[in-house]
């Protein structure tokens, strides 16, 4: 069985870099091959970069998530772009609008949003991206500004009608350990609806653990019971799913097995 996490933050797992490594090797030890690491702002990437960089199974995704835009400035995107271009990175993100936390006001998520999404267009990667009550602004962004490679809308938590309309553009769905509760028919709705080869998972640890481990911090080893759930509201065998979803990330980073 392969599985492929495509957003960990593995650095808020544990602070020490011991233990982060210790935890991508627990994740192996039941399928899970590869883990995009997600970083809020571009100094925990460079931290997060160098504590696991003797990782062979960590990929990296770079941004500034739209919850630490307070202090955003139009010329942060002379620091994004080489960063970007380092090793393992493949993925611009996560970024997107955040209007729960509103840590700053519509205008400068939307700025730094945009800047995300030219940097993605440029060095020619996907964007991962994050919404919370904020899906139709994103959308209509998506719609003139989705880079050549996609994005991802990371731990979906929208309803059918968006996800049909979101379908037009190249895009993925990652579902997240809410997919494993009773309570969310439109997320079961949805995964009904979209097709096999849209559908993504991720453990988003240390947050969002499965109803399994409800009373625990989540960990990338704890993403089987989102690949488990999945099966069963597609009716594929778990072994079929888990190759399904695996293939699904490999086509949404643009990365080949023997990556």
């Amino acid at each position: 069985m392969r599985l492929f996490d495509t957003h960990a933050h593995v650095g808020l797992i544990h602070t020490e870099q011991l233990e982060q490594l210790m935890a991508i090797e627990y994740a192996k030890r039941v399928g899970v091959k590869h883990i995009v690491s997600i970083s809020n702002s571009l100094t925990d990437f460079e931290k997060n970069y160098q504590n696991l960089k003797s990782s062979k199974s960590i990929y990296h995704a770079v941004g500034l998530s739209p919850t630490e835009t307070g202090g955003f400035r139009p010329h942060w995107e002379d620091q994004l772009i080489p960063l970007a271009q380092k090793d393992k990175v493949i993925a611009i993100g996560e970024s997107g609008l955040d209007y729960v936390k509103m840590r700053a006001p519509k205008q400068t998520q939307i700025e730094a949003f945009l800047i995300h999404l030219e940097a993605a267009r440029k060095l020619d990667l996907p964007i991962i991206i994050h919404n919370r009550q904020a899906g139709y602004d994103i959308l209509n962004i998506l719609k003139t500004k989705i880079p050549a490679k996609g994005a991802i809308f990371h731990c979906y938590s929208e309803d059918v009608n968006f996800a049909m309309e979101a379908m037009e553009l190249p895009v993925y769905f990652s579902f997240a350990g809410n997919i494993t509760y009773r309570s969310v028919k439109p997320l079961i709705d949805t995964v009904r609806m979209l097709p096999l080869n849209r559908i993504l998972i991720e453990s988003e640890s240390p947050f969002m653990a499965p109803s399994k481990y409800s009373k625990k911090r989540n960990r990338p080893e704890y993403i089987i019971e989102n690949a488990k759930a999945i099966a069963y509201i597609k009716s594929v065998p778990l072994e079929e799913m888990t190759e399904i979803l695996y293939e699904n990330s490999l086509k949404a980073f643009n990365l080949e097995e023997n990556e």
